[in-house]
């Protein structure tokens, strides 16, 4: 499938800052299944931007701008070609070993209505620490999609929560954000010694047209024999080739499209439109608005 991608992000500062810095996770890599055609950022900031890899092999733009500084705009639009891959990642970049996403973050430690949520499930899918791991994180994905809340959170609630809530309070309240559940996915497989990781990316549906204030996350786990596996809890379903993978880390933070810091001024407004759509969409919509 080629899907085409506009993400723009304008941030409006009441009181000018006398500096801001942007660090911008905005660019998917090739690899086996995904193939970027053609990728283009632009800002309105007088600035350079500087282009390097983090520590997990996400590409990764910096700049700086230099006030003060009342409006800056980031315009993101690029097409790639996907193929459905059943969700196994291969070709990518891998800095770490997969004990490394094991590790707890503030953003993803379990407590105890998680760990207990992970017990659960494993011990009705009959599954142990040694087998059965590409199963229990199935009946894990299946779980989330329907009732997020688990045993104990009540379901069906969406709360108006901010991207980087912790795994704990989006059980707590049922949490059904891409982003929240990406983090209770995580929190409950490594509770249960699956490395999990946070995957921050596009979502093709076919059936939604509209923008939208705010990326996809989904996850991908170890599977001995496999490799790493995506799961999209919010979906229900393994990635395919609707997704368009951007960014992995161990949570949101890690993994974030945009993280910004400014020098003084006061609050600020931040704007988000995102578009995707498969080329024929793209097309439609490029002659509707000319």
């Amino acid at each position: 499938m080629r899907i085409r991608i506009r993400h723009q992000t304008t941030y409006h500062y009441d009181v000018p800052p006398s500096g801001v810095i942007q660090i911008l996770r905005l660019t998917p890599r090739n690899h086996e299944g995904q193939y970027v055609v053609d990728w283009r950022i632009d800002i309105t900031a007088d600035s350079r931007l500087s282009c390097h890899e983090d520590a997990f092999g996400n590409i990764v733009h910096t700049f700086t701008a230099d006030g003060p500084v009342s409006e800056i705009s980031i315009q993101v639009e690029g097409g790639v070609e996907t193929q459905d891959t059943s969700g196994i990642i291969r070709g990518g970049v891998e800095r770490f070993p997969p004990g490394l996403f094991l590790r707890e973050t503030a953003l993803t430690a379990p407590d105890a209505a998680i760990r207990q949520f992970a017990r659960t499930l494993q011990e009705a899918a009959g599954c142990t620490p040694d087998g059965g791991v590409l199963k229990l994180l199935h009946v894990l994905l299946d779980r989330l999609h329907t009732d997020p809340g688990g045993a104990n959170g009540p379901s069906g609630l969406t709360p108006k929560s901010a991207p980087a809530a912790t795994a704990a309070e989006a059980f707590a309240c049922g949490g059904r954000q891409s982003q929240d559940l990406a983090h209770i996915f995580i929190a409950a497989a490594r509770s249960l010694g699956i490395p999990a990781r946070y995957v921050a990316g596009y979502f093709h549906d076919p059936g939604d047209l509209a923008d939208h204030d705010t990326g996809h996350a989904w996850t991908e786990a170890f599977v001995p024999d496999l490799g790493w596996v995506g799961f999209d809890p919010a979906v229900g379903m393994c990635p395919t080739d609707t997704h368009v993978r951007v960014a992995v880390g161990l949570d949101y933070q890690s993994a974030a499209p945009v993280r910004a810091s400014r020098y003084g001024g006061g609050s600020e407004a931040r704007r988000v439109a995102i578009s995707v759509a498969n080329r024929l969409q793209a097309d439609q919509q490029q002659a509707a608005q000319e």
